[in-house]
């Protein structure tokens, strides 16, 4: 037997990204899973990709999860609740105080439901684009509340921990506030920018570089899944957005008017403000930590990065972070290297001697 915490059997309703991802992962440590999805083309395909089992006549799950979108994640846990009467339900839904407020007015057995969510996913959504690795690594908020004790949410916590990631404590109302702020604004953010790409010319896009992929990458997700998400924690979205109006107001201001004094200031100031807020996210293992960029040239052909990272660990130099891009319409790639500032050096002239071309470096 794998080792586990959760013994199972866990029942996942939704066999979504999530649900299949979760699925997998618990299948990996042979953990009993029953899968249960409203569309039967969907819940067929989770079962053939190893996801979990088909319900079954007398199943009597300890856990279940329920991975079903915003607007309908009350009903379903409520439903959960009554037809299983022995299990504890949590759901992974990305806002918190809505659907437990749901389900106190509801009346349903909120001393075995507690809401979760993981923070992992990917822009494309669905059982094809589950994998059982996306939760390793990532916060995974447990909403606690006062109508269930320690003991009995236990399993959810054991649930984020055999998958990999890190559990985190904290209210509904405190997730929701947070949530708002590191993601559901920069998705509204992100999409709003990439809106602007509609009516450039193909000359204009074919200058993109790493700086609006990054700013752009999840302006892919589904629109009418972030319709229910927004509407859910409207309150706790729309005033981060405000301010971020009244800062981009005064921006502005400042570039309409450039030339007067303290505009530039203005300018700069707003700039430096991003500075600041960048550097309280956490780098690699939540630390502070900030590393050196090191960008090196490659040939786009096959074996090339392959050789790069061997020489990288024969030099004895931890890589803390990679990132790729293509060079448009040319046949290279720009390898960015993420390392320790004070290695940062001494891997640049090390690869250089082995004939690579440096980039640029940046910190």
């Amino acid at each position: 037997m794998t080792d586990r915490r959760v013994q199972g059997p866990v029942r996942i309703v939704g066999a979504g990204l999530l649900g299949v991802s979760i699925g997998l992962a618990l299948r990996q440590k042979d953990v009993d899973v029953i899968l249960h999805d409203s569309s039967p083309s969907t819940l067929t395909l989770a079962v053939d990709y190893g996801a979990g089992r088909r319900a079954q006549p007398g199943d009597e799950p300890d856990l279940i999860v329920v991975c079903v979108p915003p607007d309908v994640t009350a009903p379903v846990v409520a439903a959960e609740l009554l037809a299983f009467p022995n299990a504890l339900v949590t759901d992974v839904a990305s806002v918190k105080l809505g659907p437990l407020t749901e389900l106190v007015e509801m009346g349903a057995d909120v001393s075995r439901y507690i809401g979760s969510h993981p923070m992992a996913g990917r822009e494309r959504g669905g059982a094809a684009s589950g994998r059982a690795d996306i939760f390793v690594g990532r916060p995974w908020v447990i909403a606690g509340h006062d109508g269930i004790t320690y003991r009995r949410a236990n399993p959810v916590e054991n649930l984020a921990l055999d998958l990999g990631a890190v559990p985190i404590e904290m209210d509904a109302a405190e997730h929701d506030r947070s949530v708002a702020l590191v993601s559901h604004v920069p998705q509204v953010v992100a999409s709003l920018l990439a809106a602007r790409l509609s009516g450039a010319t193909d000359a204009a896009v074919s200058l993109a570089g790493a700086g609006l992929r990054d700013t752009t990458r999840i302006a892919s997700s589904a629109p009418e899944l972030w319709v229910q998400i927004l509407g859910a924690n409207a309150g706790a979205v729309a005033p981060i957005l405000h301010a971020l109006r009244d800062d981009l107001d005064g921006v502005i201001a400042a570039l309409d008017a450039v030339d007067a004094p303290g505009s530039r200031r203005a300018i700069a100031t707003a700039l430096s403000a991003g500075n600041d807020g960048v550097a309280r996210i956490p780098g690699k293992h939540g630390t502070a930590k900030r590393f050196a960029q090191l960008t090196i040239l490659i040939d786009d052909r096959p074996g090339e990065l392959a050789r790069l990272l061997t020489e990288i660990g024969e030099l004895g130099v931890n890589m803390e972070d990679l990132r790729l891009e293509h060079s448009p319409n040319a046949q290279i790639g720009l390898a960015e290297i993420a390392v320790l500032p004070e290695k940062e050096e001494t891997l640049a002239r090390e690869l250089g001697a082995r004939g690579w071309k440096i980039a640029g470096v940046s910190e």
